[in-house]
């Protein structure tokens, strides 16, 4: 057998070679130092073929190879690409590797607060930046044949994920549409609904990490692989099948099976000193590594760059300093002097007034040795530094929040994840396989590592078992977040009119997903009904109609279960009555609950209602008193607590200097109570005469059930069984009906209803758009109604440019606390009762939005305004320098600087979209004045 082609076969590939040669991705392909993978050649052709293409692949994988072709593309046809990302950070950091391939000539930047050569063929940007294009008609528009969507899977974050559709949706045919995406389960259902909206398009989905990834656990002194290869002869079934390490495994048994000490209740210390001893020997192999320990074990193992991921700001700066305070040292004297020269070089626009208050000297030691924070609180150009020197290997341990794994390109060796929960806005809770994903992905630099490595480190209770669970998952689901908001409706009605406005929405990914969800359910509804029809067989009685028979049972239990609720619910009323009588001083027994016995009421609490709080109005269920029991605990009781009605045994004078938190205090009043009322006896309530006994439909039923011929039948009782699935079926299967019912055309009724609320306040006419609603097209955000009514109601005319900032500030800030927290500090004067009005105003729309059931817990309507940055917006718009701002709002720099920025867009917004002959657009162009300046103005290009 020979190697040598023959003739025609050379031939046959000098033509391949030559036509290969004559396309746009050859010349692509030699601008890179490393061959194209298979999916990136795939994608490329396809996009060069004409077709849109979804690319979905692991993070790290290089799929931003294809952006850029499409970029690349445009350039060679004399076309326009736009070239969109989720977050500012990202678009500067893509503009940068863009401007260093084609020349600043070429490409631009649009990130909302910053405009850089916006006319260029390249324009990176926000993604809502192109929303608002879309929505102006602007002219930029003009030419463009390429638009690319980096971290397209953010369409399912529930706050902005709506905009990812609404450009998708809106953008001309003529348009071809590059998507990036992380790796997700349902690629082709999202593929399909593309090819549906777009035209054809190719879905391309790559699982191959180039850089491998081995997963361990650090627990105690040693790191743990998390996999072992299963060891079968080769062909063998379960060959190369990976498993849980069974140490792990040993680890967690031995841990969770570990004795659990008695402590002696009157001095809360440990028993016995041998009990002590033998935790410590058992506790001796496992523990969790402090965080210096951990960089420091990774350092030895050659692990280091790696990333931690703590899910908490404060966190992460206090990992730095543990770090810090341990003496770690990760750079040698060459390193330090380079990083201080960089540092020097990217802050010297910095005013040195302002250095200490960033803390930049804390942030500058940990940067020399090494160790660096990188979270949302930062300052963005220190998030940048921090950034630049990670890449460059002058810092290798990095402590970061999990907005980091969001499309940066900071690649390390190693990540470790410290905890498998976060706060995700509203509990603790599990992180998903979704975001293991993303986060683990960091791991491993293509091109510099052999592999990569994520660290989880060992917590008490971990579950191996399910951690490789979490591991072995490598895909999610995509799942659309996309709501019509009030400024979407304007827009479209004004450019299509309602009808087609309507139809557009239908196209959306969200109700693309609605309706392959109703497929499912209608199949499922089928065979409810064939089961139906069994169980009629199997419940037919020969002595009469069974399923009236099956009824009256039915009507009976419910008219019974009825009764025991209104009895419950006078119950819970009766004892909600006498909570509300209840006064500070007066002694109780607490009937029920861990706390039950005798207290003493320190705090009777709010009554039952709807009560306007600093934040807007705030609903209670019932008064919740504060008590002191006679075991000295202090505790805020509920309503179950209560059962039945409580009343007055005694009453005691609570001493003007008795402190809740002193122990001594608590002692005293307790002894106090125990003396003065320790011989009072619970009142016994005589049971009273169940409601059932006396009630007229009862009997009735009763006597239906007795005469009805089927109740003397000897299998009476089967036929109840049968006649119960039917009915339990039967309901199940309404339920079904109903939801297919919501689920059809959801969008659009969303749609209906919010043009029906419009079309009340004047903002729509029919199929017109009035001069109102036209203003209420240009603001854009979450409060875009209320701005729209403060402007239409003259709310901020006559206010200067600081006090209108406070009151704009309203519209964009959300504050990271709880809602007990203290009233927010707000400017006087005209301010105050300007945002008093705004706040006022809410409340109307509040109260119409419940009128046409549109409700915020399904991501439409307004929230209530915060008034929580009104005064540091007004201090900082007036000339205050930056010291004195942080320390009166006690607000980390980086996001004083965020929600400045943020505050500037909405009075662009606010400055073009107010009547002209008012003071409103003058001042707000001020006031945007007045906020761009110091660190807002050189905290980052955009």
């Amino acid at each position: 057998m020979t190697d040598e082609l023959s003739p025609a076969e050379r031939y046959a590939q000098a033509r391949l070679r030559a036509a290969d040669q004559a396309t746009a991705l050859a010349p692509f392909r030699e601008m890179y130092e490393f061959d194209l993978d298979p999916f990136q050649i795939e994608a490329c052709k396809a996009l060069e073929s004409g077709k849109g293409v979804l690319v979905a692949a692991p993070t790290g994988s290089g799929k931003t190879i294809v952006g850029e072709f499409a970029v690349h593309l445009a350039l060679t046809r004399g076309r326009k690409c736009f070239y969109t990302t989720p977050i500012k950070a990202l678009s500067n950091q893509k503009f940068g590797d863009l401007v260093a391939r084609y020349g600043a000539e070429k490409v631009g930047l649009l990130t909302g607060d910053n405009s850089v050569n916006s006319d260029a063929p390249v324009v990176v940007m926000t993604t809502e930046v192109l929303r608002n294009m879309l929505y102006a008609g602007s002219r930029s528009l003009d030419g463009l044949g390429y638009v690319v969507m980096d971290e397209v899977h953010y369409l399912s974050d529930r706050f902005r994920g709506a905009v990812w559709e609404e450009v998708i949706i809106h953008l001309p045919e003529s348009v071809t549409l590059v998507s990036l995406s992380a790796t997700v389960s349902n690629a082709e259902e999202f593929g399909d609904w593309l090819d549906t909206v777009r035209g054809d398009t190719q879905v391309i989905v790559s699982e191959h990490r180039p850089v491998p990834l081995w997963q361990h656990v650090l627990a105690g002194r040693r790191i743990y692989d998390l996999f072992e290869e299963k060891d079968s002869p080769e062909g063998a079934p379960g060959a190369g099948r990976r498993e849980v390490n069974p140490d792990l495994v040993r680890l967690a048994r031995m841990e969770n099976s570990r004795p659990s000490f008695g402590r002696d209740k009157r001095r809360g210390k440990v028993m016995r000193e041998a009990d002590r001893e033998r935790e410590r020997r058992q506790r001796s192999r496992i523990w969790t590594p402090s965080r210096a320990e951990v960089i420091d074990r990774l350092d030895a193992e050659g692990l280091l760059p790696a990333i931690t991921f703590i899910f908490s700001r404060a966190g992460c700066e206090a990992a730095v300093q543990q770090c810090l305070f341990a003496g770690l040292r990760l750079n040698d004297e060459e390193a330090r002097a380079r990083v201080r020269t960089i540092v020097e070089e990217r802050t010297a626009s910095i005013p040195d007034e302002d250095l200490h208050v960033l803390g930049y000297f804390e942030w500058l030691e940990g940067l020399e040795r090494g160790i660096a924070a990188h979270h949302a609180g930062m300052l963005p150009t220190f998030k940048e530094v921090v950034e630049e020197l990670f890449v460059k290997g002058l810092v290798k341990a990095v402590f970061a929040t999990e907005t980091l794994a969001l499309g940066i390109n900071m690649p390390a060796r190693s990540v470790v994840l410290e905890k498998l929960v976060k706060w995700n806005g509203e509990q603790h809770a599990d992180i998903t396989p979704g975001e293991y994903t993303q986060l683990t992905g960091r791991a491993g630099r293509r091109g510099i590592d052999v592999e990569g490595h994520a660290v989880v480190l060992w917590q008490r209770a971990m579950d191996p078992v399910a951690l490789a669970g979490l591991a072995g998952t490598r895909t999610y689901p995509l799942r659309s977040s996309f709501r019509p908001s009030y400024n979407m409706a304007v827009n479209l009605v004004a450019q299509f009119g309602r009808h087609r406005s309507r139809e557009l929405l239908e196209t959306s990914f969200a109700q693309f997903q609605a309706d392959k969800a109703v497929v499912g359910i209608s199949r499922q509804v089928q065979r409810n009904e064939e089961g139906l029809a069994g169980y009629r067989a199997s419940m037919t009685c020969h002595l009469g109609d069974f399923d009236a028979y099956s009824r009256l049972r039915r009507e009976l239990s419910d008219r019974e279960t009825e009764l025991a609720k209104q009895g419950a619910a006078q119950r819970r009323a009766a004892a909600a009555t006498a909570l509300e009588k209840l006064k500070t001083g007066d002694v109780i027994h607490v009937p029920a609950g861990k706390y039950a016995g005798l207290a003493l009421v320190l705090d009777p609490g709010l009554p039952a209602g709807r009560t306007n709080g600093h934040r807007g109005f705030e609903h209670h269920d019932g008064p919740r008193p504060l008590v002191l029991t006679a075991e000295r605990q202090v505790k805020r009781l509920a309503a179950m607590d209560f059962p039945v009605p409580v009343e007055a045994l005694d009453r005691m004078r609570i001493p003007k200097s008795f402190n809740a938190r002193s122990p001594q205090s608590r002692r005293d009043l307790a002894s106090a109570l125990r003396t003065k009322a320790g011989h009072h006896e619970p009142h016994r309530r005589r049971k009273e005469r169940a409601a059932a006994a006396d009630d007229t439909e009862i009997a009735r039923l009763r006597a239906e059930i007795r005469a009805h011929p089927c109740h003397g039948c000897a299998e009476r009782e089967d036929h109840a069984r049968w006649a119960e699935r039917y009915h339990r079926l039967q309901r199940d299967t309404r339920q079904l009906e109903r939801r297919i019912e919501g689920r059809t055309n959801t969008i659009a009724r969303t749609f209906d209803r919010i043009c029906a609320l419009l079309t009340e306040l004047g903002y729509l006419q029919d199929e017109e758009v009035t001069e109102d609603g036209r203003r209420l097209a240009r603001l854009y955000g979450e409060l875009d109604l209320l701005a729209s009514e403060c402007l239409r109601d003259g709310v901020w005319e006559g206010l200067k440019p600081a006090e209108l900032a406070a009151c704009a500030s309203a519209l964009v800030y959300e504050a990271r606390a709880a809602d007990d927290v203290a009233a927010p500090k707000v400017p006087t004067g005209a301010s105050k009762q300007a945002l008093a009005e705004m706040v006022r105003i809410w409340g109307r729309l509040d109260a119409l939005e419940e009128d046409h059931k549109i409700s915020q817990a399904e991501g439409v309507g307004q929230r209530e305004p915060d008034l929580g940055f009104a005064w540091a917006a007004y201090r900082w718009a007036s000339g205050h320098g930056l010291d004195d701002v942080l320390r009166e709002v006690e607000m980390p720099a980086g996001d004083f600087v965020r929600w400045c920025k943020q505050l500037i867009d909405v009075l662009g917004q606010i400055a073009v979209a107010a009547p002209a002959e008012g003071t409103v657009p003058r001042n707000a162009r001020r006031a945007v004045d007045g906020l761009l300046r110091g660190v807002v103005a050189y905290s980052s290009v955009g």
